[in-house]
């Protein structure tokens, strides 16, 4: 049997994507060694979602996965928990600060409904921000966040009545090029011929790269995060304190729908590798850090920890589109960590890319987040 595309990863990406392509028509075929969707890096994210970036590419794919999720429920019949609670980065520095009110001007040119607030304004949004030294923060309203879990196996539904199909169990040894180009995917269960394939395998996309002698600069990135017990809701936005401290790069924290306060903290210097072990460093750490920043969450009980791996690349953008080495080689890579957010965007991207219907938006995100580029330029908020 052949297909028109093949998905390997049933992640934050490959499943959405997955979806739109069977909704186009396309004859798809998604797999996965794991043993059903979402089991690699997506059950472990905490489900912010934020068009509050320094990269063009990356704000015009988060408005677009917002306004996605907001109606989602409307459109789909699938409660993702989906709630615009907003993000807010605080600054407590003059260098937060500067960075912050540096890109307003620029997140605002794309869409984004940002502002400045001094500390009193910022404090008339979230009451529980610890007032000492706090000198202000952005505020963007319409960002949010879902459950990364039941967006995925929304997704996973969806792709299914679209008339995909997903392999679990199964692992891809390798594949057919003939004259550069693509003809089949070779796996422990066999061949299946297709002349495109989609790379969307997260924190082990340099692996499928390899197999085709593509060097990926994508390498997996050790991040724990934690929740708590529920309690009542008292924190609309995602908190987010981009400030280093001793073993970290910044944090940020929420409150889910169901209560919970989720929570993660970048490491610093990173960990590199594959080990989710959880530490008996973390949770110190962080509570340390979320504790000076909300005060109150100082008696709140922590229900369990757990680590996942950020796929990260060098300039902190994803790498999307079509690779030049091999025709009919296609990657969705390197998300750092937001999948969930850029996901459902780059889903949409991707089914016009292979239809040939790209807008000039497309080709404007498709050129920042080439996979042939030089990976010079930096994320600021990765």
């Amino acid at each position: 049997m052949s297909y028109d595309i093949v998905v390997i990863g049933a992640g934050s990406v490959g499943t959405p994507a997955a979806f739109y392509f069977a909704r186009e028509g396309l004859k798809v075929l998604v797999i996965d060694r794991l043993p059903s969707p979402g089991q690699g890096s997506n059950k472990a994210a905490i489900g912010g979602v934020r068009a509050t970036h320094s990269d063009p590419a990356k704000i015009r794919l988060g408005l677009r996965t917002i306004e996605i999720l907001t109606n989602f429920q409307e459109e789909f019949g699938y409660d993702v928990e989906w709630r615009p609670g907003g993000y807010v980065f605080v600054a407590y520095r003059p260098e937060e600060e500067k960075t912050l009110r540096a890109l307003v001007d620029l997140q605002r040119s794309f869409g984004l409904n940002i502002r400045w607030c001094d500390a009193d304004e910022l404090l008339q949004v979230v009451p529980d921000l610890n007032p000492e030294g706090l000198r202000g923060g952005t505020y963007s309203p319409g960002d949010g966040h879902c459950s990364p879990l039941l967006l995925n196996h929304a997704y996973y539904e969806l792709a299914k009545q679209a008339g995909a199909e997903f392999h679990f169990h199964e692992e891809v040894l390798g594949f057919e090029v003939r004259a550069g180009r693509i003809q089949a995917v070779k796996t422990d269960r066999g061949t299946h011929p297709t002349a495109l394939v989609l790379n969307t395998a997260g924190a082990w996309a340099a692996n499928v790269g390899k197999l085709l002698g593509v060097d990926h600069p994508v390498y997996p990135d050790c991040h724990e995060a934690g929740i708590t017990e529920p309690v009542e809701h008292f924190l609309d936005p995602m908190i987010v304190d981009i400030r280093p401290g001793p073993g970290s790069a910044n944090c940020y924290f929420h409150q889910l729908a169901t209560g919970q306060i989720a929570f993660c903290i970048p490491p610093e210097p990173p960990i590199l590798g594959e080990d989710r072990r959880e530490t008996s460093v973390f949770l110190p750490q962080v509570a340390k850090r979320i504790i000076q920043v909300v005060p109150r969450l100082a008696g709140i009980r922590v229900r369990r920890v757990w680590r996942g791996l950020y796929p990260m690349t060098p300039d902190g953008l994803p790498m999307v589109g079509a690779v030049e080495e091999i025709r009919g080689y296609l990657v969705a890579i390197g998300l750092c960590g937001q999948g969930v957010m850029l996901g459902p965007a780059i889903g949409e991207l991707l089914s016009r890319l292979v239809l040939d219907r790209l807008t000039r938006d497309d080709r404007l995100v498709l050129e920042k987040l080439s996979p042939n580029r030089s990976f010079q330029a930096q994320e600021v908020l990765r």
